[in-house]
């Protein structure tokens, strides 16, 4: 007999720390509250039992039915549970996998055709140009791809590095509106930022509210589609960080703003590029930083996104 894989299956917390799930949704954890549903239902049977029917053997036979038929569905349900857990368990270790697997090689093709794009190895044409411009530009995407795909993956198994420190927000900002700015002036949109001073420092993970911000902003550009304005304003409210992004874009539908932070969700309406997992990871670290975030939006005129942090 293996003792060790009989104290394994019965220690719930290991299985939930096995699967990367809650307690709550843990298979064994389920298991074990059905199984204390169906003890509740044999007593209320049998009581039930005592004022109704006169004979021990029928009631015997009563409980007994009941508590067989609620045994059968309690395990089919806590098979079937476990078996989606399994599966979401080898999803996600498959998407971290592929994920670290394929990000030397594309780190490595980006390289390769920045050094030709260069002219150092030798002549190009104008149109051997154009065909390493466009391998740059699906390089990138891939490499986009690639870290968000990472970022899931830790977020779903809890691993995600929280590093707290005291930031700035304001600073944050401005160095990400510089770094955006030829973005932007290529899209033919300005980016202004408003925000209170003295402002104090909050203490969050610098470099994942960075990714928060740059998904933001990357969206509030890519999904102008016209000329137009970016508006950024930062303040306290109570014990509070307020940040907030406007934008006057295309705005989005009333029939996907359910789904906007669920994860791989594209907007037809928005279909440029992008990999459907910005709005899931930004909402998932602001809730992991102990904050809070929602939007406005109305088609055709524009999207507001707001997000708190608490001051600390």
């Amino acid at each position: 007999m293996d003792f060790k894989n009989i104290y394994y299956q019965l220690n719930i917390p290991a299985q939930c720390r096995y699967y990367k799930i809650p307690l709550w949704q843990c298979p064994q954890f389920l298991f074990l509250v059905m199984g204390s549903i169906i003890i509740i239902a044999a007593i209320i049977s049998y009581l039930i039992g005592t004022r109704f029917i006169q004979d021990p053997e029928v009631i015997a036979l009563v409980v007994l039915t009941i508590s067989g038929i609620l045994f059968i569905l309690t395990y089919v349900i806590n098979l079937s549970v476990e078996k989606l857990a399994q599966v979401g368990r080898m999803k996600t270790e498959f998407v971290r996998i592929v994920s670290h697997q394929l990000r030397s090689p594309i780190t490595n093709l980006g390289w390769a055709i920045d050094s030709l794009m260069s002219g150092d190895l030798g002549r190009i044409s104008e149109d051997q140009l154009e065909y390493f411009k466009i391998l740059k530009e699906n390089s990138s995407r891939m490499k986009e791809l690639i870290k968000d795909l990472l970022i899931t993956s830790r977020i779903e198994e809890g691993t995600l590095p929280i590093k707290k420190e005291k930031v700035s927000l304001t600073e944050v900002i401005k160095t990400l509106i510089s770094e955006f700015r030829p973005f932007a002036q290529a899209s033919n949109i300005t980016v202004d930022f408003f925000y209170e001073e003295n402002l104090p420092k909050i203490s969050t993970d610098q470099n994942q509210i960075k990714v928060v911000l740059e998904n933001l902003l990357d969206n509030a550009i890519r999904y102008m589609g016209k000329k137009g304005k970016v508006k950024i304003n930062l303040k306290k409210i109570e014990k509070k960080i307020l940040f907030e992004i406007r934008d006057n874009g295309i705005g989005i539908p009333p029939e996907d703003q359910t789904y906007i932070f669920q994860k791989f969700f594209r907007s037809e309406s928005r279909g440029k590029g992008g990999t459907g997992l910005g709005l899931f990871i930004t909402k998932s670290i602001i809730e992991k930083l102990g904050g809070k975030i929602w939007f406005d939006s109305k088609e055709g005129e524009g999207t507001t996104f707001y997000f708190t942090l608490p001051i600390t």
